[in-house]
């Protein structure tokens, strides 16, 4: 019979191994980390050793070596995968190559310590994969896994000092190897927290390349349409001047004449001027939120794409069934931007339909305003629907798989809001949620 004590702890040990499995596990399924899934494994198959290693169930013992091969696998996949740096220091001079020997010989005699303290091999295997990752990658910095290197390095210490593992022993409290499930939980959970961190700024980061790239890519779109829209402003000034030069050799060229025409050329090169502006502001890398017009902003988009929907002979219809001075509060050219990727996708899809049709209507209530984009092409695939928000999805030729993904992004992360889309009777239908101004 075991003693009550016994099997509490037994069982306060299992409850941590049973918390982190599921935190893992968890984790992975957000993420698809391999850290974690690994990280899981072990942890499941550290579970079975325990279990058979309590003798509070009748298992062979065959199990329990089995368990710990496996939990031992799965620690070399996990510290693999968590691992930050390089695995081989450069070493350029003998000085470099003495003191990472050195260095590396600490690390063998540590972790042999580690184990023979604890005796459970895959977090010993963890400890000294992890121990190497931090010392030959000192100059990279604060990193995760010094929280997690560290803290076993603290323990070791002060049981070496005050040899306390003979005296905790002697005293007859539970088994070290019980401690040292619950210690590994505490370590690594802390040491997550700052790896989780690490990897929200590096998806930031991924997110800020992401949206250049897209920038770019749209920036050989926008200069098409522009080179398009400034085709027939530019035609009309030369048609002007060529008319004034042939009533001035025909000394037929009076006053109201000359003014008239010198006000036609006026109004082209603020056409243009107004084009420019409205590209300008497509790059502007201000990110400092205001009170804006709704309908500037999409104007500012539909100005740039307004050469390739008359090309295309797509009619746009823009509806305000709402007043048109209604103002949100973000980022002014990301909206822009926003309209900009879901109409010029439906002009995509829309050059082989016959009578195109691209439809914006802007709706508002007390709480938020409500932009939708329908256009007549025929829909989206069922199968594709709920994939079209994902980065580097397309179904186009050329396509980059990023615009819609940014959208959503845009959308979700700098305005609070939300995108849906479905499929009605003539096309795509989006529908853009964002939070009205006061």
């Amino acid at each position: 019979m075991f003693e009550i004590n016994t099997i509490l702890f037994y069982g306060i040990t299992f409850g941590i191994l049973i918390m982190t499995i599921v935190y893992t596990f968890v984790r992975y399924l957000y993420s698809k980390e391999i850290f974690y899934i690994s990280y899981c494994f072990m942890q499941i198959f550290s579970l079975i050793f325990i279990i058979s290693y309590s003798k509070l169930f009748e298992i062979n013992i065959l199990v329990q070596e089995f368990s710990l091969v496996i939990a031992s696998i799965f620690a070399v996949i996990f510290a693999i995968n968590y691992y930050e740096g390089n695995f081989f220091p450069k070493i350029t001079n003998f000085k470099e190559l003495v003191f990472n020997t050195f260095l590396l010989n600490v690390v063998i005699l540590t972790a042999f310590y580690h184990y023979i303290l604890f005796e459970y091999l895959p977090y010993t295997i963890i400890y000294a994969i992890l121990f190497i990752s931090l010392i030959f990658n000192l100059k990279q910095g604060f990193k995760p896994a010094l929280i997690y290197v560290i803290g076993w390095s603290i323990f070791c210490i002060l049981l070496f000092i005050f040899d306390f593992k003979n005296l905790y022993n002697q005293m007859g409290y539970f088994d070290l190897v019980l401690v040292v499930f619950a210690i590994e939980a505490m370590l690594f959970t802390i040491s997550i927290a700052y790896k989780y961190n690490d990897l929200k700024i590096q998806n930031k980061n991924f997110e800020k390349m992401v949206l250049q790239q897209s920038k770019f890519v749209k920036s050989g779109e926008m200069i098409a349409n522009i080179t398009h829209q400034f085709r027939q402003p530019l035609n009309n000034i030369s048609y002007i001047l060529i008319n004034l030069k042939k009533r001035f050799e025909s000394k037929n060229l009076d006053e109201i004449y000359f003014d008239k025409k010198i006000n036609q050329a006026n109004e082209q090169v603020v056409f243009l001027s107004k084009t420019i502006d409205d590209f300008k502001e497509f790059y502007v890398e201000s990110k400092e939120k205001v009170l804006f017009s709704v309908k500037e902003a999409i104007n500012n988009a539909i100005t740039i794409l307004s050469a390739d929907l008359k090309s295309n002979n797509i009619q746009l219809e823009v509806n305000f069934e709402t007043f048109e001075d209604i103002q949100i509060f973000g980022v002014k050219n990301e909206l822009s931007q926003v309209v900009f990727s879901l109409v010029s996708n439906s002009i995509d899809v829309l050059k082989n339909i016959k009578n195109p049709k691209i439809k914006i209507d802007i709706f508002c209530d007390s709480a938020e305003v409500k932009i939708t984009v329908l256009d007549n092409a025929g829909g989206i695939k069922t199968k594709n629907i709920k994939k079209i928000f994902e980065p580097y999805f397309t179904t186009k030729e050329l396509g980059t798989g990023l615009g819609l993904y940014l959208v959503k992004m845009i959308i979700e992360e700098s305005f609070s809001g939300k995108i849906l889309v479905e499929n009605k009777k003539e096309g795509a239908y989006f529908s853009l949620f964002f939070e009205k101004a006061i």
